[in-house]
């Protein structure tokens, strides 16, 4: 067993840090200290509590020292991996990422990575984030650093702007998604055994939420073009009744993957992101509610998100009551990877600044591709090429991506406006838009100078 010490920012998450724990319990090459950090400290003092039921499981193999630290600094003493996953903000804060847009006429199904809420939220984000960068370099400047804070683009490259050295990856589950749907899609079609998520190998490229597979390879061939031609139809009053079912059932996540596969249909690669997210990059689908819903996607709303955060101890409950397993992240295989545990590598999606494993993308912004994990490195993977006009969508995603990072960092609001007027989802008048802005910006209560 490899020993470790892990801190982690955000420690009193009611389902990153339990999933966290519970993939920990389970590694077969890892023990030592799991620190929980958390400006919700009592928060982290349950899960604490809850971390001694995941490591005494008799299906448990790894041993772990689980500690709350309310002091940051003491907290990351000694770290050789910390796991960011915060909320900035307690969820109210996301009545100015979502409500306020609405009375503008701005839908947006999850709201926390691009568009005006994906914007608002960067305000909050990131200075903590340069702030937890700056605190991981002046006490563990070798620790790995695994975010999982949305909005993941801005969240990560904030990490680099404020500590250029600082060794970081954004990690996501949305491509995870993409390859358990081609998977039981080759079940269904090839009449053979589900396979294993990792039996799909993707070639993907774009940024976080907004990524494409340029091939997808199942047992030695490319399926997408076999994929496509066998999609079923479905009719947008269909699709319709679907999204209303699962807003009826409060199932926010499931889709139909019709934008994914309309990307596929129109431009020849495939979404590889869930609907909810991919609709918020483009122009075409979120122009109203019904029309979102006739590609099979409800939005996530405000309130249920507000009750849901109240519900923290229903849901350490309900953790507890479940069998122990595996959680689909890939974080503890990261880790194991990186600490060099039995010789483990890994390879997944990393969120990285762009050294060339993207051809079309400034250099240094924060891509999304596969990555190499081995002891002590990550290898970004050269992305599929994608067509020029997916391209376009892409650059100005990432034109609006600069801007904001940009004018937060700097605490410029002209040069924030900047990408908040280029954005997709912002189709006002050039004055409608300015007011937009201008309230969202009063709301957050910024004190730039």
């Amino acid at each position: 067993m490899e020993d470790v010490k892990i801190t982690y920012i955000g420690g009193g998450s009611q389902q990153w840090a339990l999933h966290l724990m519970a993939d920990l319990a389970l590694s077969k090459s890892l023990s030592g200290t799991l620190t929980l950090y958390d400006i919700d400290n009592e928060a982290a003092e349950k899960n604490k509590e809850i971390s001694a039921n995941i490591f005494g499981r008799p299906e448990a193999n790894a041993k772990f020292k689980v500690e709350v630290e309310p002091d940051l600094d003491t907290a990351l003493k000694g770290s050789d991996f910390v796991v960011i996953s915060i909320e900035p903000g307690p969820t109210e804060k996301r009545f100015i990422d979502l409500k306020i847009p609405e009375k503008y006429g701005i839908f947006q199904s999850v709201g926390d990575t691009i568009g005006p809420g994906g914007m608002a939220r960067a305000v909050r984000s990131l200075p903590v984030m340069a702030d937890f960068a700056h605190h991981i370099m002046a006490v563990c400047p070798d620790a790995w650093v695994i975010n999982y804070t949305n909005p993941m683009t801005w969240c990560t490259a904030a990490l680099f702007e404020a500590e250029p050295e600082i060794k970081a990856v954004g990690c996501c589950h949305e491509v995870f998604h993409t390859q358990e749907m081609l998977g039981r899609w080759v079940r269904d079609h090839y009449k053979v055994d589900l396979p294993k998520r990792h039996d799909i190998v993707l070639d993907i490229s774009g940024v976080n939420h907004f990524t494409f597979a340029t091939r997808a390879m199942w047992n030695g061939q490319d399926i997408l073009g076999e994929f496509e031609k066998s999609l079923p139809a479905l009719s947008p009053e269909q699709l319709t009744k679907n999204a209303l079912e699962r807003e009826a059932e409060e199932n926010w996540f499931d889709c139909d993957f019709r934008v994914a596969t309309d990307f596929l249909k129109r431009f020849g690669v495939l979404g590889a992101a869930g609907d909810r997210h991919l609709a918020e990059f483009v122009p075409w689908y979120l122009k109203s509610k019904e029309e979102l819903n006739s590609w099979g996607v409800a939005i996530t709303p405000y309130e249920w998100r507000v009750r849901r955060s109240k519900e923290q101890d229903k849901a350490r409950k309900a953790f507890l009551e479940a069998d122990l397993k595996p959680s689909g992240e890939e974080g503890v295989k990261m880790i194991e990877a990186l600490a060099g545990a039995d010789g483990a590598t890994c390879r997944t999606q990393c969120n990285l600044p762009n050294i060339g494993q993207n051809d079309f993308a400034p250099e240094g912004h924060i891509v999304e591709s596969y990555g190499l994990i081995s002891k002590n490195k990550i290898e970004p993977v050269a992305c599929g090429v994608l067509p020029e006009s997916v391209q376009s969508l892409e650059s100005r995603i990432m034109t609006v991506q600069g801007y904001i990072l940009e004018g937060i960092m700097n605490e410029d609001k002209a040069t924030v406006y900047e990408g908040f007027a280029l954005d997709p989802l912002n189709s006002l008048t050039s004055r409608k838009s300015e007011e937009l802005f201008d309230e969202l910006f009063e709301a957050l209560e910024v004190n730039w100078g």
